[in-house]
């Protein structure tokens, strides 16, 4: 597999959010640097930096996602920690002895650029109105987060978080 490339696709608008998703792309492509240097030691301590910097990212984006009141925080939350456990299983194996930078390589790539564009996507309405008016110190915040976001859905009808999670074709 060869490099990941940011595109603009890929922006949820919100800075920091983006920044994160951009560090952990540059985290999969020293995966693939290290893979193809036959360098174990250098894949080991990506992987450990990876999972790490993803943890700590997940804890951003998940409290983001309750400060602004996103209703789906939860389901969210969820398919973040079925991707750590399936990271952490592919962490022991290599401490175990298997090769497989290659693999988990191509799992990363897949799954990460899927998760930006359908699960973060759908979330960063909502932060975007939270952080907006964060800074302009609105007082109920939360209700009206709630209701901007149940309108633009409406409105637009996007297809959801549980709409892509049941199958649901409204």
């Amino acid at each position: 597999m060869a490099y990941l490339n940011w595109t603009p696709d890929l922006e949820t608008g919100i800075r920091e959010i983006d920044g994160q998703h951009k560090r952990i792309v540059e985290y999969i492509n020293q995966l693939h640097d290290a893979r193809d240097h036959h360098d174990r030691a250098a894949v080991g301590a990506v992987i450990d930096e990876m999972v790490d910097y993803t943890l700590s990212h997940f804890a951003f984006e998940e409290s983001l996602m309750a400060d602004a009141g996103y209703m789906f925080a939860g389901p969210h939350k969820k398919v973040h920690e079925l991707f750590t456990r399936k990271v952490g299983d592919y962490r022991l194996r290599f401490e175990a002895g298997e090769e497989v930078a290659a693999e988990l390589h191509a799992m990363l790539s897949r799954w990460l650029f899927n998760h930006i564009r359908n699960d973060d996507r759908s979330y960063s309405d909502a932060v975007k109105v939270y952080l907006k008016n964060v800074g302009q110190g609105e007082v109920d915040m939360k209700a009206q987060i709630k209701e901007e976001l149940i309108r633009e859905l409406h409105l637009k009808k996007k297809k959801g978080f549980f709409a892509r999670l049941f199958g649901s074709d409204d």
